[in-house]
Order: structure tokens, then C-alpha cells, then sequence
């Protein structure tokens, strides 16, 4: 079986990047960029609603 990616996208430094779900937190607790260390929901880091809904699903 191969392991759904979500696509993630920093709204402060537009930082791009990859996560399996199984990595991340629920899309609705605090997340911090990688990067540039922006706190905000996890959700937010989503690029698109397809992402988010993908996150949700498999959680």
C-alpha cells in the first residue's frame, strides 16, 4: 500500500514542502514552521483543501 502525501505551504515564508499524516499532528493543534518557526493550526499549513481533507481522512 503507498502512503498518502499532504502537501504543506508556510503562510508567512511560503516554505513548501511533503508529509505522510501519519508525521503530523491533527490538522486542528498548533504547528510551527520548519523554517521561519510560524505557529498557527496545522490546517492552515495546507496547500489546498484536497490536502487538508486528505490529512483528516487519514488521521
Amino acid at each position: 500500500m503507498e502512503e498518502a502525501y499532504v502537501r504543506l505551504l508556510c503562510p508567512e515564508c511560503t516554505k513548501g514542502w511533503e508529509s505522510t499524516p501519519s508525521e503530523l499532528p491533527t490538522h486542528d493543534s498548533l504547528f510551527h514552521c520548519p523554517n521561519c518557526h510560524a505557529s498557527r493550526r496545522l490546517a492552515e499549513f495546507t496547500r489546498t483543501d484536497r490536502d487538508l481533507q486528505t490529512l483528516k481522512d487519514l488521521q
